[in-house]
């Protein structure tokens, strides 16, 4: 049994990550079928859940990527995405994945101008595709494009039409990110209550909430979410791995199994290649969550960590570091040097704090070890030459 049936077993909540999906949808990335691999090793190795790996009816390459992936007989479930049409669907069963996503808009406005449909049709396609795929024995999650944007009353009957045709969960996505975490709470949990499927909730950052909504969304009875590393995903991207999975464990109190120790490894390397930069201000994984400068926050966390810091550095793979710059205080000088093997006294930190801020300021930016050093040697040369004469 794979982590993501004994999960399902042992009713936990779940991640589903998409980085190989709708990661790669971001404009301008491409994985090449090597990085593919290595990613899902990793996403893997991490914990977690299942995987969306790929677009079997792109065919040629795609298709390699996501056979090679199957392949390497991973303890994560490994889905493939279609659109609720029976030929997608047989692309995805060549490929051999064990779990398929068919996705189609519910919204008025993709249907009326994306889909030139009917809400009917929308029903039949997708009951089709679903049943085909339960046929060979698949897991499936039907996913409800622009769920967000489309109207309850139709959105409970296609995920009751879903479940009636066999389908395992419904991905509610908010497409456009228009939701906030207060909306999300009450549409997800009225959709729970009407149908009683597992939901998977998918959201997007178009107005910086992706990772709340997801999160309001568990609160309100969803059991999987959707996630990319770094955030990766159409226009604003995707909720972040590694934002759902630490807020999770320290704010829910929901331990998702996943191993944070490794998140910063797996950032750089999808940074790397997506030839997307990792920003030093990235939360849970970024260099700045540990850095210090201001004498305050510095001198506090010297003492006990925990005043500035919810968690170790070392558990999502990071280090805390003492930024010494504009903002330092003593306390700072003091624990920095001693680092170099150098006790300072109260007073010679208080004589050197001056220097170091006016070095800060001429450079505008925080000190090298290197040029620390450079400007206690020049206060220890004046000073040598001030007892001289």
């Amino acid at each position: 049994m794979n982590r993501f049936l004994q999960g399902l077993a042992d009713k936990q909540v779940m991640l589903v990550d998409t980085t190989l999906r709708d990661g790669e949808q971001t404009a301008g990335v491409v994985f090449s079928n090597k990085e593919k691999v290595r990613i899902a090793r990793m996403l893997d190795a991490i914990g977690v859940h299942q995987l969306e790996v790929g677009i079997p009816a792109m065919g040629g390459e795609e298709k390699e990527a996501i056979k090679a992936i199957v392949d390497l007989g991973l303890d994560a479930s490994i889905m493939a995405w279609n659109r609720a049409d029976i030929n997608d669907v047989k692309q995805s069963l060549d490929c051999g994945t064990d779990a398929l996503a068919i996705s189609i808009s519910t919204s008025d406005i993709h249907i009326k101008y994306k889909l030139q449909k009917t809400r009917d049709w929308v029903l039949d396609s997708m009951a089709k595709a679903v049943e085909f795929a339960k046929k060979h024995d698949k897991y499936v999650s039907v996913n409800a494009e622009d769920a967000s944007r489309s109207d309850m009353d139709f959105l409970v009957q296609f995920a009751n039409r879903a479940k009636e045709a066999g389908a395992d969960r419904l991905r509610f996505c908010d497409t456009v990110g228009i939701l906030e975490p207060f909306k999300t709470f009450e549409l997800i949990k009225e959709l729970h209550e009407s149908t009683g499927m597992a939901i998977e909730m998918h959201t997007h950052n178009d107005f910086g909430m992706a990772t709340a909504n997801s999160l309001a969304g568990v609160k309100a009875g969803a059991t999987l979410v959707g996630v990319t590393v770094n955030g990766l995903g159409e226009r604003a991207g995707n909720a972040v791995l590694a934002e759902v999975a630490m807020a999770l464990k320290y704010l829910f109190g929901i331990d998702v199994k996943v191993n944070p120790r490794d998140l910063r490894e797996l950032s750089e390397y999808v940074a790397l290649a997506s030839g997307r930069e990792l920003p030093v201000n990235i939360p849970i994984v970024g260099t700045n969550m540990f850095a210090h400068e201001s004498g305050i926050h510095a001198d506090g966390v010297i003492k006990n960590p925990a005043t500035y810091e919810v968690f170790q550095p070392e558990e999502v793979g990071l280090q805390r570091q003492i930024v010494i710059g504009k903002h330092s205080g003593s306390a700072a000088i003091l624990a920095k040097f001693k680092e170099y093997g150098i006790n300072l006294t109260q007073q010679e930190a208080a004589e050197l704090l001056p220097l170091v801020r006016s070095a800060a300021i001429d450079l505008k930016r925080t000190l090298f070890d290197k040029e620390l050093i450079y400007v206690y040697e020049d206060y220890k040369n004046k000073k040598n030459k001030s007892k001289g004469a």
